[in-house]
């Protein structure tokens, strides 16, 4: 994609690559994802004070974002999973911590649990990540790793509460 077709075009190119690489998380020299995921627990902190219709309202329009960024971010890099792009982990983080109170143990675990399964990337995540090779694949794989570790940290506070 050339920056001469684009509205905006250097301030649009550099919008998608701040907010798809969470404000330039994803440009860490070792383990990007990691990184980006970070991004996940100062948000994780502010949305657990929303009333859950704000957080649903807002972890939706946060998923949306992802797909947009992370499509037209590929485009950008001619890689639609480029390590750069990181939103995609702050959704899949979000959705593990989902409507869950703010603690540092909570952010912690979720945390260790997210970056679990986005690393191993159980089925469907798999499929998602091997065949869908755009923003709404490589953001998919990162919410189902979300939803498994959703899944692992409230049974970890339900057994260790």
């Amino acid at each position: 994609m050339t920056e001469n077709n684009l509205p905006g075009q250097c301030g649009y190119r550099k919008l998608v690559l701040f907010l798809s690489s969470n404000a330039g998380l994803g440009y860490a020299p070792i383990a990007p994802g990691t990184f980006g995921t970070l991004a996940g627990i100062p948000v994780f902190y502010y949305l657990s004070c929303f009333s859950w219709p704000l957080q649903l309202l807002t972890l939706t329009a946060i998923l949306f974002l992802s797909f947009w960024a992370c499509d037209v971010a590929g485009k950008f890099y001619d890689e639609a999973d480029d390590g750069r792009i990181v939103i995609d982990e702050l959704i899949g983080y979000l959705i593990t911590t989902a409507f869950l109170p703010f603690s540092w143990p909570v952010a912690i675990l979720g945390f260790i649990w997210f970056r679990i399964f986005d690393i191993i990337k159980p089925p469907p995540a798999s499929w998602f990540d091997r065949e869908m090779k755009n923003g709404l694949g490589v953001t998919l794989d990162d919410v189902m790793a979300g939803i498994y570790a959703a899944i692992a940290l409230r049974i970890c506070l339900a057994l260790f509460s």
